[in-house]
C-alpha cells in the first residue's frame, strides 16, 4: 500500500513540474529528443518502431514520428482499449490520426491486435520517470506494463523523459515492467540496468 501511496503522490508532482515548463523548453526538449533518437544505431536500423503520440506536457513526439515515418520506418501506434490495454495500428502521417479516448490521439488505420508490438524492433514507452535501474512510473493504468511484457528481451525499449525525470530510485510493485533504456534531451539514449 506504501508504494501505491507514494507513487500517486510522485506522479501528482511530477505533472505539476511538466505543467509549469514553458513551451519553448518544451519545445527545445522535443527536438533533442527527436535528434538524438533518430541517431541510434537500433533506430535507425529498426524496420518497425512502437511509439506513442504524446499529450499534455510529455515530451513531444509528433516530430519523431513523421522523421520516422518519412525515412521509411514502419511506425505503429496504440489505440486504447476499453479494458486499458492497448491495440496498435500504423501510422501513415499527420492526417492519419483521429481523437481517441482521454484525450489521446490515435490511429485511424486498421487495429493490428495488442500482440502487434511484438514484431517492434524498438518500442518507445510514456514515463513520467524513469529510474537508473530501467523501472518505469506511467499514470497508473498498467496499459505499458502489459504492452512491456509482450516484447522479448532482445528488444530497446526506451522511456522518453525530461532531464529531472531520470532519477536514481522510483518505488515499484511486482507488475510493473522496466524499460532498457531512457532519453532525455541533455543526455540522449542513456542504457539502464
Amino acid at each position: 500500500m506504501h508504494d501505491i501511496v507514494t507513487k500517486a503522490r510522485l506522479r501528482a508532482e511530477l505533472l505539476v513540474e511538466r505543467a509549469a515548463l514553458g513551451a519553448e523548453a518544451r519545445s527545445a526538449a522535443a527536438r533533442s529528443l527527436r535528434d538524438a533518437l533518430l541517431s541510434v544505431p537500433q533506430v535507425e536500423m529498426a524496420g518497425t518502431v512502437a511509439a506513442y503520440v504524446s499529450v499534455g506536457a510529455e515530451p513531444d513526439t509528433r516530430s519523431l514520428l513523421f522523421a520516422l515515418w518519412k525515412r521509411g520506418t514502419y511506425v505503429l501506434l496504440p489505440r486504447l482499449l476499453p479494458d486499458g490495454d492497448l491495440d496498435w495500428a500504423s501510422y501513415e502521417g499527420p492526417g492519419s490520426l483521429a481523437p481517441g479516448p482521454r484525450g489521446l490521439l490515435e490511429p485511424t488505420e486498421p487495429p493490428r491486435g495488442p500482440g502487434a508490438v511484438a514484431s517492434a524492433d524498438v518500442v518507445l514507452a510514456p514515463a513520467l520517470a524513469v529510474d537508473r535501474t530501467g523501472m518505469r512510473l506511467g499514470r497508473g493504468g498498467g496499459s505499458y506494463d502489459r504492452v512491456l511484457a509482450r516484447v522479448g528481451p532482445a528488444i530497446l525499449t526506451v522511456g522518453l523523459v525530461y532531464d529531472s525525470e531520470l532519477v536514481e530510485t522510483l518505488p515499484s510493485e511486482p507488475h510493473d515492467q522496466r524499460v532498457r533504456a531512457a532519453a532525455t534531451p541533455s543526455e540522449g539514449l542513456v542504457r539502464l540496468g
